[in-house]
C-alpha cells in the first residue's frame, strides 16, 4: 500500500517562519484537506509536497523512501495544479493537455484519453479552442483535465474550485471520489466548501502558534 507522510517539517519563506513541527500520514484512498488564513503555508506545503520547495528541517516519505532521495521518481508520481492556470495560449484545448500528458508519459499525449477528460469537466466542445481564447473558468478547467488524462497516485491541488460554477466543481468532487477509489491520494488547500467523504484536515494556523515573526506577519 502506498503510505505519503511527513514528520517535522519546518518551512522558511523570505527569512520568516511559515509553519513549524508539522506531520502527516496519508494512505491510498485518503484525502488532506489542508485550511489556514492567507500567508499560513497551505501553498508552501503542497510545493514541499511536490518536492518543488525544500523543507528548513523534516522529512517527507513516500514509503520507506525520502523523496528528496529519488526527485524524479517523486515527480513522476503526481499531479500539481497550483494557482496559475499554465496553459500555452498559442495551442487549442487538447493540444494543451496532449502537451502535459506526453511530459508525464515521456511520449505522445492518448487523444481519446484526452477528449475523455475533457468531457468530464464540461469542455469537450472547446477542444479545437486556441488557450487565448478561454475565460479563467475554462482555463481553470483545462489544467484540471491534466490531472484526469494521465494517471497519478497523488494529486496535490492548490485552490482548485477558484474560477470554477458550481456544476464544474461537482465534476470535479466526482473525479477525486473516483481517484480515491482506485487508490490515490489526494491533498487539497480550499477555502470552499467541497464535499470530500472521510477526510483529513491540517489547520496551518495553529502551527504557526509558536513562530512570533509569522503572527507579526500577519
Amino acid at each position: 500500500m502506498n503510505i505519503f507522510s511527513a514528520e517535522n517539517l519546518f518551512c522558511v519563506r523570505g527569512g520568516r517562519t511559515v509553519f513549524t513541527g508539522l506531520g502527516f500520514t496519508l494512505k491510498a484512498g485518503e484525502a488532506l484537506v489542508l485550511v489556514g488564513p492567507n500567508g499560513s503555508g497551505k501553498s508552501s506545503l503542497l510545493r514541499l509536497m511536490a518536492g518543488l520547495l525544500k523543507p528548513a528541517s523534516g522529512i517527507l516519505r513516500w514509503g520507506a523512501e525520502e523523496i528528496s532521495e529519488d526527485p524524479e521518481g517523486h515527480g513522476g508520481r503526481l499531479h500539481y495544479v497550483g494557482h496559475h492556470d499554465a496553459i500555452k495560449p498559442v495551442l487549442s484545448v487538447s493540444e494543451n493537455v496532449s502537451f502535459w500528458a506526453s511530459l508525464m508519459n515521456g511520449g505522445s499525449g492518448n487523444g481519446e484519453t484526452t477528449l475523455g477528460a475533457l468531457n468530464t469537466l464540461g469542455i469537450g466542445h472547446l477542444e479545437k479552442v486556441p488557450g487565448r481564447f478561454l475565460s479563467a473558468g475554462q482555463k481553470r478547467r483545462v489544467n484540471l483535465a491534466r490531472i484526469l488524462s494521465t494517471p497519478a497516485p497523488l494529486w496535490l491541488l492548490d485552490e482548485p474550485t477558484t474560477a470554477l460554477d458550481r456544476e464544474s466543481i461537482t465534476s470535479l468532487e466526482t473525479a477525486i471520489i473516483h481517484h480515491r477509489a482506485g487508490g490515490g491520494m489526494v491533498v487539497i488547500s480550499t477555502h470552499s466548501d467541497m464535499q470530500l467523504a472521510n477526510h483529513q484536515v491540517i489547520d496551518l494556523a495553529g502551527f504557526a502558534e509558536t513562530c512570533p515573526m509569522l503572527e507579526h506577519s500577519l
